[in-house]
């Protein structure tokens, strides 16, 4: 009966211990960083994409062709 419980107890242990694995990774990489997760992320600076400058520049036509303006 003892034994039932402990070994209950011993699997909820290991299962809670594989489910918050990778919270406590997260949380220790980025407290380890400075506050940056996993290091500087984007190897060319602030610089933005290229996917992004053409999504930029078809909303900022399309604004200009619909409403008229600058």
């Amino acid at each position: 009966m003892v034994g039932d419980l402990l070994e209950i107890i011993f699997f909820m242990w290991v299962v809670a211990l594989c489910a918050f694995a990778p919270l406590g990774y997260f949380i220790y990489m980025y407290s380890k960083k400075s506050g940056e997760p996993f290091g500087n992320t984007e190897p060319h600076g602030d610089s933005e994409s290229k996917v992004l400058e053409a999504i930029g520049l078809a909303i900022h036509g399309l604004k200009k062709g619909l409403i008229g303006g600058k």
